[in-house]
């Protein structure tokens, strides 16, 4: 019995992470263009590809689709934020490397190269997401 709970309570978490993590990275007005980045590069499981392009020019070319809040660069990367989501465009091979990741992660991971975007760990930080504004 109590191994029948454990399973279905693993399952509800699995299934509510991976409803949420759609949520967050939705085609939303401010969010992520993920659906256009699925069809625009070729999935690596966990990320993205595109084998004859540099990362300016694909960050280039993510932001024609859909324009990110805020832009940086840093040791040949590109960032771009969408509200509470954060785009990294590193080299891979001879092309680019396309992640989506939550913008608290991403900034943690990639701060040093962000210069004046927001800490999510102030006070002041507003996500973007559901609420903004109040």
């Amino acid at each position: 019995m109590r191994s029948a709970r454990l399973v279905r309570a693993g399952m509800a978490a699995t299934l509510s992470a991976v409803l949420l993590t759609a949520c967050s990275s939705s085609d939303g007005q401010n969010g992520v263009p993920l659906g256009w980045i699925k069809k625009t590069y070729t999935s690596s499981g966990t990320a993205w590809i595109a084998p004859h392009s540099a990362p300016a020019k694909v960050a280039d070319a993510i932001h024609h689709n859909r324009a990110a809040l805020d832009r940086a660069s840093g040791d040949r990367m590109e960032f771009l934020r969408y509200g509470d989501d954060m785009v990294t465009v590193s080299p891979y091979r001879s092309g680019s490397r396309i992640e989506i990741e939550d913008y608290r992660n991403g900034y943690r991971r990639h701060s040093r190269h962000l210069g004046l975007w927001p800490d999510p760990n102030s006070s002041s930080f507003r996500g973007g997401g559901p609420g903004e504004g109040k």
